[in-house]
């Protein structure tokens, strides 16, 4: 993207990287960085965040441009939940405001959807989306992905506990 953007008081780092691979690693080191400045050090987190970076980040999101596929970059809202979207009671348009947008993999855009601290929670709101716009091959691991996706933003809430969340 061709500038910086926030969400909420968090910078995000929308420096092009031609891997969506690296790009997404590199939003969630960054989000653990800020994490580790917020609240210090913890052991289990610093372990978990590593594992997450060096196995799963790689496994999942390396085999989206293998045997010739390839992801294509989209403009992507970055923060769209139930209070960032509104209906104009008069002309029924949609609008969305607050976005933190970045160019991503189109499926991180509904990762936020299956966070519990939000209402869009239910899986119909997910089908909806890939109805318009099918998940990447392989389709077996796009509900593996969006719960990975769903981590970074789980990581850049600062209200909420992350160490609730690994027990």
């Amino acid at each position: 993207f061709h500038c910086p953007t926030y969400d909420g008081d968090q910078i995000i780092n929308t420096t092009w990287d031609s891997s969506w691979t690296a790009f997404f690693k590199r939003r969630i080191h960054e989000a653990y960085l800020l994490d580790l400045e917020r609240n210090g050090f913890w052991q289990l987190y610093e372990d978990v965040v590593k594992v997450t970076l060096d196995k799963l980040i790689p496994r999942l999101l390396d085999v989206l441009t293998e045997e010739g596929r390839a992801i294509k970059p989209v403009l992507i809202h970055g923060d769209l939940w139930e209070s960032n979207i509104g209906t104009d009671e008069e002309t029924d348009e949609i609008y969305f405001w607050d976005a933190c947008a970045y160019y991503a993999h189109h499926e991180r855009e509904v990762a936020m959807w299956r966070c519990a601290h939000h209402q869009m929670t239910d899986e119909k709101y997910r089908g909806e989306y890939f109805k318009n716009y099918p998940p990447s091959e392989p389709r077996q691991e796009a509900d593996d992905r969006n719960r990975l996706y769903s981590v970074e933003i789980l990581m850049n809430s600062p209200d909420l506990d992350i160490k609730l969340l690994l027990g």
